[in-house]
């Protein structure tokens, strides 16, 4: 019987084994010392970057959004590749204040900034991404306080929204930005008050694979900055335009066409470029950078037959993992790509099973009826496209388990 779900891979196999970082995942596991684990290939992010860099016009700054996997390690090793980075918590702001990207090329977005969030922002000289009035009132008082002019980006909610995205965060009533009917009075408020105007954050989705979509949200995103800045107290120096690149997930889904949305973007500068002479254009992203670079891989430590169906019991699961057990955002369960990392292949027909954590729920599937069948007890299963929202989206105190290593490599 042939299987529906074979699992293609970007990461090299030799000897039917795995390659992350160019070494065998067998010896990676003996290098880690135990399962589970995450590991992240630092080639194939570097990879993606120059890809990114080859494609987009030289106008545009790459921003990374660390929330996507705010590892330190891997935040560091981003740092010397990227133009800035974007955090949504004073706890990221910590991460990226270690690296040496400068403090100018940080932002700070998220709808509910504490008071100590946005004092740590003034104080450490990073723009902050307004997201309402208060944030705006708040933020000049504390900088007042301390003795600093804060630097400050409106995040605004656009009257459209980012089409096909896996994920809106625009268009209608959202609880991030400032309405962008509301941007003007702000901006008039904002004259009054000790900030240093830098321009706007206009984010409306991500994981999308449908080029014309982020085509024409690029295009609206730079017409609504040109009726924001009208009313703006300053020029604008910093124009981000969001990102919404999205990595295929699922059987039958397709690349995003990054060619097409460069060359769009590259119609668009000239004008943009025009109308705001001093202002640095950003494409933030964060999974696409990450996404496909990283593996989950956990050992199988029990082989199980209920009644015609095989389960691989692993040593890992949903509370490391969430998002492949299908309870992050999806609302029909589909698989992640899973294969066994030591047995890429299998000798004979390949059979089905399913890979299941040590959890006592039956939420906690990572492969459901997938080409795992030749699997034995010590083999380690492999969840791809693992490297953005893993570990740190997942409950991992959930039932006690230990948690998982990081590496980078």
């Amino acid at each position: 019987m042939t299987a529906p779900h074979h699992v293609d891979t970007i990461f090299p196999v030799e000897d039917n084994c795995l390659l992350i970082g160019g070494m065998p995942l067998t010896r990676l596991a003996e290098r880690v010392g135990s399962t589970p684990f995450y590991a992240y290939d630092r080639q194939l992010i570097t990879e993606r970057v120059a890809q990114l860099r080859a494609a987009l016009p030289q106008e545009i700054h790459l921003h990374y959004a660390i929330k996507a996997n705010p590892m330190p390690a891997v935040v560091q090793y981003l740092a010397g590749l990227v133009d800035g980075f974007d955090v949504a918590s004073g706890g990221e702001l910590k991460v990226v204040l270690d690296t040496t990207m400068a403090p100018d090329k940080i932002s700070f977005a998220g709808p509910g900034k504490s008071e100590a969030e946005l004092r740590q922002a003034a104080a450490a000289g990073i723009v902050v991404n307004l997201e309402s009035e208060r944030e705006m009132e708040t933020l000049a008082r504390v900088g007042s306080e301390i003795g600093v002019r804060p630097k400050a980006a409106v995040r605004v909610n656009p009257d459209f929204e980012l089409k096909a995205a896996g994920m809106k965060m625009s268009g209608g009533p959202k609880q991030f930005g400032v309405d962008a009917e509301r941007v003007p009075a702000m901006l008039a408020r904002m004259k009054q008050l000790p900030i240093e105007f830098y321009g706007f954050h206009i984010f409306s989705g991500s994981q999308n694979l449908r080029a014309e979509a982020i085509m024409e949200a690029q295009r609206n995103t730079f017409e609504l900055a040109r009726r924001l800045a009208k009313d703006a107290p300053g020029p604008v120096r910093l124009l981000n335009l969001g990102g919404g690149f999205g990595i295929p997930y699922f059987p039958g889904e397709q690349r995003l066409d990054l060619q097409a949305v460069c060359e769009h973007l590259a119609g668009l500068v000239p004008d943009a470029r025009r109308d705001f002479p001093e202002a640095e254009f950003v494409i933030e992203l964060g999974r696409y950078f990450v996404g496909e670079a990283g593996v989950y891989v956990s050992r199988v430590v029990d082989r199980k037959e209920s009644r015609g169906q095989l389960f691989l019991i692993t040593d890992g699961g949903l509370h490391h993992h969430l998002a492949a057990s299908g309870n992050f955002g999806q609302v029909i369960r589909k698989n992640y790509p899973v294969l066994v990392g030591n047995r890429v292949k299998p000798e004979g027909e390949p059979s089905l099973a399913s890979a299941v954590g040590p959890l006592c729920t039956p939420l906690d599937v990572l492969g459901d009826k997938m080409e795992l069948g030749h699997a034995q007890i010590g083999d380690l299963i492999v969840v791809l496209q693992s490297g953005a929202y893993g570990l740190t989206a997942s409950p991992q105190a959930f039932l006690g388990h230990p948690a998982p290593v990081e590496v980078l490599v």
